[in-house]
């Protein structure tokens, strides 16, 4: 087991087309955002395993011996019904599991959480407990250690913060349990893992996600893992072609959202009306497909009315400039919007006029993000 404090990182994304249909099979186009969230780890030997999230005002503590004599065989277990992309052994190489619904109860009685369980706060402690106890369960025994994770990120905006939080467990975790190489050298500032450790990290965020969000669909956590522009599909993910610099244009509605409910309203829905959703579904994958061709265009040769395709989007809200909506989500009902914007557009407004204004507030006090980001990271411990 490593005993040097380890920094790691991962980015946030924006799904470009392909929002809630991808949990039902169809295309989802995603980018990493150069909005990132870091996790410090510092091992110890005072007993105990500290987790602090300044982010969202969560500081916890708990005794290793206590953890350890818990009955956590529950971790073990494997539900076979699950599709073969989400079925994840535990085999000796420390692959992930799918706990049941029973076990997560037993997880949160572990967790000491017996109130707003549902809350951001609770399910980050949850999705932590998961990880490290399923992961560390091989040691002789459980490691004391502290975990502080702040991020740039908002919680409840649609930007993948949970799952950039998940993968920064992860891939912790994994790397102090010798689960994987540390891929940090002297004189680098950031280094990479591997493809095959990459895809263990990505495996593990999706349990960390699946804690979080009940039925996520996988883009998230491999975006937040593997970085870039993604194409995602049933678990297939495939490098996207892009212009190497499209910015997104990214604004917040103050109106925050549970991916969780948003996800069990959309299947909801599909179960109750399938022959409306059904068709909505498959437009939303037919537009998908649309942008992923024309992204591959504008790679060779990008023109203004690339991005006009590229928007898809209803009518903005009166006043609202057309780069400030998104394009696959409602603008007046999403807590986050996205947009392609054309290269040297700004928009009509400043960051700051458009605060005073009260309408959106432009995260970042810019007007653009860059889309792109690399993936999950290892940073030099004094980086920070």
């Amino acid at each position: 087991m490593l005993s040097e404090v380890l920094l790691v990182s991962a980015p946030g994304k924006v799904i470009l087309h392909g929002e809630h249909a991808v949990v039902h099979g169809k295309v989802a186009l995603a980018m990493a955002l150069n909005l990132r969230t870091f996790l410090r780890l510092q091992p110890h030997s005072n007993g105990k395993v500290c987790l602090n999230l300044p982010n969202i005002g969560v500081k916890r503590a708990w005794d290793v011996a206590g953890l350890q004599l818990q009955d956590t065989s529950f971790l073990a277990h494997l539900r076979s019904s699950q599709p073969s992309h989400l079925c994840l052994l535990v085999t000796e190489q420390g692959d992930a599991t799918v706990p049941t619904a029973e076990q997560v109860e037993k997880l949160k009685e572990v967790a000491g959480i017996t109130q707003d369980g549902a809350k951001p706060e609770g399910l980050a402690v949850l999705a932590f407990l998961y990880l490290y106890l399923s992961i560390c369960r091989k040691q002789r025994a459980l490691p004391s250690l502290d975990i502080t994770v702040w991020s740039q990120l908002p919680t409840g905006a649609g930007l993948g913060s949970s799952a950039a939080y998940s993968a920064c467990m992860a891939a912790a975790l994994l790397t102090m349990c010798e689960e994987i190489p540390n891929p940090q050298k002297d004189g680098v500032s950031a280094s990479r893992w591997a493809v095959k450790d990459l895809e263990l990290i990505n495996k593990w965020a999706f349990q960390g996600e699946r804690m979080i969000h009940g039925n996520p669909s996988g883009v998230d956590n491999a975006v937040s893992t593997w970085g870039g522009a993604l194409r995602f599909q049933q678990g297939k993910i495939s490098s996207l072609e892009r212009p190497l610099a499209l910015k997104i244009l990214l604004t917040n509605t103050k109106v925050p959202r549970s991916t969780k409910t948003l996800v069990a309203s959309v299947r909801s829905r599909l179960l109750k009306f399938p022959e409306i959703v059904t068709p909505l579904l498959t437009s939303i994958n037919a537009i998908s497909l649309e942008c992923e061709r024309m992204l591959g265009e504008m790679a060779v040769a990008p023109a203004p009315e690339h991005y006009l395709v590229l928007e898809m989007k209803p009518s903005p809200p009166p006043g609202a400039h057309r780069h400030e909506s998104a394009s696959s989500q409602c603008p007046w009902r999403g807590p986050c919007l996205t947009g392609p914007t054309l290269p040297g557009d700004h928009g009509p407004w400043t960051a700051q006029q458009a605060h005073r204004r009260g309408r959106w507030w432009l995260w970042y006090h810019a007007p653009q993000t860059r889309s792109g980001a690399a993936g999950g990271r290892s940073h030099e411990a004094g980086s920070e």
